[in-house]
């Protein structure tokens, strides 16, 4: 059974309420505010049916003390809910066989910041990838504020947690899917690779980069050229430009 947590913010409250109200337990709305958002986020929890209470400030930042929320850019709502579910090889393997289309997952080598989690779910929502997988461990997961920052993309983009993450690239590779890898000193960048075909775009965290392992298990590794003097961008933007650089070769295709 999934776990139980809390989520924040006036957008997460909407595609919570907008994807899936079942899963929601609770809807905290700090008494007092009264403007067009949150009277909208009102119209729709009552539309949906969910269980709410308006909250006056000392008991709402109560409860943000007691959920360890109190440093959360909470927009005055908060949502208890059922946490989208973090799937395994098993549900991996499930998604792959039904796909009708070229397969185009994110595979996040040790990425830790939730912020960068949340913000890799929303670009691949964005450019349309069948999902992100990461390692079981040390890695980051769906946490508040992963999910905050995903702005409801948690709800929409499957996220795969592996045991092994070596076997699972080898796995995927066995499906004719091919892995390229990013690392700095790959001798092609994204606009001389083909990206057309089913494909995992690997990346690794900011700074360390790919893992030794998951770099040799790669097909083939790219770079995103760099004009300036910053050497390396923030993963979320990285896969950014890299799934889009995708999206716009399968345009052309």
């Amino acid at each position: 059974m999934s776990e139980s947590l809390w989520i924040f913010g006036l957008h997460a409250a909407q595609s919570a309420l907008e994807n899936n109200p079942d899963r929601i337990k609770e809807v905290v709305i700090l008494k007092g505010r009264q403007d067009n958002r949150m009277n909208n986020l009102l119209d729709l929890v009552r539309e949906k049916g969910v269980k709410f209470r308006l909250a006056p400030r000392e008991e709402f930042e109560r409860t943000l003390q007691k959920q360890e929320l109190k440093d959360a850019r909470h927009q005055g709502v908060l949502v208890l809910t059922t946490a989208a579910p973090v799937l395994k090889e098993h549900d991996l393997d499930a998604l792959l066989d039904s796909l009708q289309t070229a397969p185009l997952l994110l595979v996040l080598d040790g990425v830790t910041d939730p912020h960068n989690i949340g913000a890799c779910l929303r670009t691949c929502d964005a450019a349309g990838a069948h999902g992100v997988i990461v390692p079981k461990d040390k890695s980051g997961s769906l946490t508040p504020t992963a999910v905050k920052i995903a702005s409801g993309a948690s709800d929409t983009v499957p996220f795969f947690a592996v045991t092994n993450l070596a076997r699972t690239l080898e796995s995927l590779k066995e499906r004719g899917i091919w892995v390229y890898g990013t690392a700095g000193e790959a001798s092609h960048n994204i606009y001389q690779t083909k990206l057309q075909g089913p494909l995992a775009l690997v990346m690794g965290a900011e700074g360390k980069g790919l893992r030794r392992l998951t770099r040799d298990l790669c097909d083939e590794l790219i770079h995103i050229p760099m004009a300036g003097d910053v050497s390396s961008l923030n993963v979320s933007v990285a896969a950014g430009v890299c799934l889009f650089e995708v999206v716009r070769q399968r345009q052309l295709a």
